[in-house]
């Protein structure tokens, strides 16, 4: 079964000029290690190549269940600045939400 973001946690997300803030909040404590275990920053900036050069910030909020990233230089300036259609924080949420979490081959399904 592939597991992404979406499967263990909801999205909150925040524009801010050239950056975006993305709250990961975990469902449950299992879902939260798991995230704090395999979410990482790099995992982050490559889902979000096409729409911004980094760097990525993460900050952990344990007592939430939450994770915070602060992904830099979206591209276009950010939504406020851009021509293009839909960066803002909402869309880049919801493309938190598919990044795919290790794990998801057939053997580690046993």
């Amino acid at each position: 079964m592939k597991v992404t973001v979406r499967d263990l946690a909801h999205t909150r997300a925040g524009d801010k000029g050239h950056a975006v803030n993305i709250s990961v909040i975990a469902y449950d404590e299992a879902g939260y290690e798991r995230l704090a275990r395999e979410l990482t920053a790099d995992r982050v900036l490559t889902a979000f190549d096409n729409v911004a050069d980094g760097p990525v910030r993460r900050y952990e909020l344990p007592n939430l269940r939450a994770l915070n990233f602060v992904i830099d230089h979206v591209r276009g300036g950010g939504v406020t600045a851009t021509l293009n259609q839909d960066l803002h924080g909402k869309s880049l949420s919801s493309l938190m939400l598919t990044i795919p979490l290790p794990g998801n081959e057939p053997d580690d399904e046993r």
